[in-house]
């Protein structure tokens, strides 16, 4: 059984071109801001930054 806890799944957009690039978890405890992270984007073929979109379940 999958573990219950304090860990979400978060998707990361693109601030330049707002394509859905990356699925990553957060821990809702130790970081209770939005992520912000500067990640590689295909369709911009650079790195740009990407914030924290809606919850996924």
């Amino acid at each position: 059984m999958a573990k219950k806890g304090s860990r979400l799944l978060v998707g990361l957009i693109c601030e330049v071109c707002k394509s859905f690039n990356y699925v990553v978890e957060k821990n809702k405890v130790n970081t209770v801001s939005a992520l912000k992270l500067k990640k590689y984007c295909r369709k911009c073929k650079k790195h740009t930054p990407h914030k924290e979109t809606k919850k996924l379940d």
